[in-house]
């Protein structure tokens, strides 16, 4: 059926729009689709994707799995440009939205084959780049084409519907994040990428479905280049950019929950309610609190704050700037304590996710419907894909950052791509790397380190298995020099890791040839009484995980106690491959990045003066 056989002017009503039921049934299955995926995605490329094929790989290391997992959510927000484009100009809004809504379906049918044929990392880059495309065209579109169902007569009705549609965002995000997270621990990658494909399929089809129902607002031609260049057009949307230079330091920031933050909540103690918790499933906690945050922020903390303060859009959204450095604060505090060698309580992320929620709120939801009043008629699409463009600014500045801190690993070997078990490698001064496929590394300096590597495995067993402090670690090594005359390192990473390094044959700390160890303590499994909802889940899943058993399959040895079980250490070289910024002050860097653009955008908001473009405003103007 043809385009113009649908209706393309709002209905004369005071009510809710017939075709909004649809788009929120679809919004909450497609956001299930895309959160489900992106929840368990860093998890997947650190722990995972390496024994997807049928030999084992490379394990990607945290920052390179985040300069992945950010360049990915990046490009999501990227392509939303040219998916307003082709809608606005060429096809309309729920044209591109059915389209490329199936190149989202295929993106999920990528990942859920690796490892079945080909190279698992080849399915990875092929499903990811699918989604990016099929997110192109529904991001933009489908928060524009909510607003194009409503006429002068139900306008009112506008900050309602963007409240209840992101509530539908959150809702689908919610049951994903406590449900891939568990599917990929305990039956892998291929189910737990498979359901997120599967409610795609849904909401495409819960959109079509709703086609007779929609006001479907025809393709502008050429004069949404008209009007985009002209003299209001130009002023409009040169004046949100000023905004969302600073809305992508959030960006930066938030997206950051599904990569440090779930890397973090791996060294804390994630015991709550009787659960404890997969890293990956605290993530679940931000759209259960939107949930309850927009009705409770629309109805009760907005009304209440403006009976003294009055808030506009711009002031919501500078109070959320602040809130968004307080909470990264409290993670910084919270690694603090981990480089310490302790254990802190997942409480300090749950403090950190309630604050950063109440941020989310004031912030993204106010700016996307500030973003569409502040948008001619003509441009609502476009205006959306250029506040998709700030999420993109914001993770590529933070896949950059992470890129930017990982140091070159020159012994890294694909024995995928060798023949032999033995490769050689020569240093800057030409002395022979040796990397052995089973005996690991053999270089100039190691038998230095495996001296260091005794002493130090003695002194954690005499602390009766912990990491050693920061001040027992340097005493240990005082006056120790490596062969080139750089003294040793040692620096805690947990509670269970610490690490010894020297500058190496270089003589230049932070470099490819950087060369020390990491120990790790292992400690004998310990029975913890079972929790309120132990059984239940017992029931519902195999005795061994999925990893436990496909590291069995390769042959890959897992790590475990000593002998008898017993609490043990042991030790794994290194040449290069760290990190720059690592720990506290990593988040440091963010947290004082974030303060300072809040403080700036104060002055922008006391500047920016706005103007709503309201349907008949653009009709008039344009007849």
């Amino acid at each position: 059926m043809s385009a113009e056989k649908y209706r393309t002017t709002p209905w004369p009503s005071k009510s809710m729009p017939p075709g909004v039921p649809y788009i929120i049934s679809n919004e909450v299955a497609e956001r299930f689709s895309f959160y489900g995926m992106k929840t368990i995605l860093t998890v997947f490329m650190v722990k995972y994707l390496w024994l997807m094929d049928n030999q084992p790989g490379i394990p990607m290391s945290d920052a390179a799995a985040s300069e992945r997992y950010h360049l990915f959510s990046a490009w999501v927000y990227f392509t939303p440009l040219f998916g307003a484009l082709l809608a606005d100009v060429f096809f309309g809004k729920y044209r591109i939205i059915i389209w490329l809504s199936i190149v989202y379906c295929l993106g999920h049918g990528a990942l859920a084959v690796m490892g079945y044929l080909g190279s698992a990392h080849m399915w990875l880059i092929v499903g990811l780049w699918l989604i990016t495309i099929g997110s192109g065209g529904v991001k933009p579109c489908v928060s524009a084409h909510v607003g194009d169902q409503f006429g002068s007569e139900n306008q009112h009705l506008l900050t309602k519907i963007f409240n209840w549609f992101y509530f539908s965002i959150n809702l689908g995000a919610f049951i994903s994040s406590l449900m891939t997270p568990w599917l990929l621990e305990w039956y892998g990658p291929h189910l737990a990428f498979g359901v997120p494909g599967a409610l795609m399929a849904i909401a495409t089809v819960c959109f079509w479905a709703g086609r007779h129902k929609f006001i479907h607002v025809p393709a502008q031609g050429a004069g949404v280049f008209k009007e985009l260049f002209s003299r209001d057009g130009i002023f409009a949307v040169l004046k949100l950019c000023i905004i969302y230079l600073f809305v992508l330091m959030f960006w930066a920031l938030f997206d950051q929950t599904g990569s440090s933050w779930v890397l973090q909540a791996e060294d804390m103690n994630r015991d709550f309610l009787g659960i404890n918790w997969l890293p990956s499933q605290i993530q679940a906690l931000n759209p259960i609190l939107i949930l309850c945050f927009i009705p409770l922020f629309t109805y009760l903390v907005y009304p209440a704050i403006n009976r003294f303060f009055p808030l506009s859009p711009l002031r919501k959204i500078s109070i959320g700037l602040f809130l968004t450095a307080v909470a990264f604060a409290i993670i910084a505090l919270a690694q603090q304590r981990i480089d310490a060698g302790e254990t802190p309580s997942i409480s300090w992320q749950l403090l950190a996710y309630f604050i950063l929620t109440a941020a989310e709120v004031m912030v993204s939801i106010v700016c996307l419907e500030f973003s569409y009043t502040q948008a001619p008629r003509s441009l609502k699409s476009i205006v959306m894909a250029l506040f998709f463009f700030s999420i993109w600014l914001g993770n590529f500045f933070t896949a950059g950052v992470n890129r930017a801190i990982q140091i070159d690993n020159p012994v890294a070997v694909d024995w995928n791509k060798q023949e032999t078990n033995v490769v050689q490698i020569k240093s800057p001064e030409e002395r022979d790397i040796i990397v052995h496929k089973e005996n690991g590394l053999s270089f100039h300096g190691k038998t230095e380190l495996d001296e260091i590597a005794e002493t130090l495995k003695t002194a954690i067993a005499e602390n009766d298995y912990r990491v050693l402090s920061q001040e027992s670690g340097d005493a240990l090594l005082t006056e120790l020099k490596d062969p080139w005359g750089n003294a040793y390192r040692y620096s805690t990473i947990n509670r269970l890791q610490c690490r010894v390094w020297s500058a190496g044959t270089d003589k230049q700390e932070m470099t490819a040839w950087d060369q020390g160890f990491i120990a790790k303590i292992t400690l004998p499994e310990t029975e913890k009484p079972p929790g309120k909802f132990s059984k239940l889940l017992s029931l519902l899943r195999p005795e061994r995980t999925w990893l436990e058993v496909r590291k069995e399959k390769l042959g890959v040895a897992d790590e475990q106690g000593g002998a008898d079980n017993a609490a043990s250490v042991s030790v794994s070289h290194f040449i290069g491959g760290q990190t720059k910024l690592e720990g506290a002050p990593y988040f440091w860097f963010f947290t004082k990045l974030m303060l300072g653009a809040a403080v700036a955008f104060v002055f922008v908001a006391i500047w920016y003066k706005p103007r709503a473009y309201l349907y008949e405003d653009s009709e008039n103007a344009s007849g």
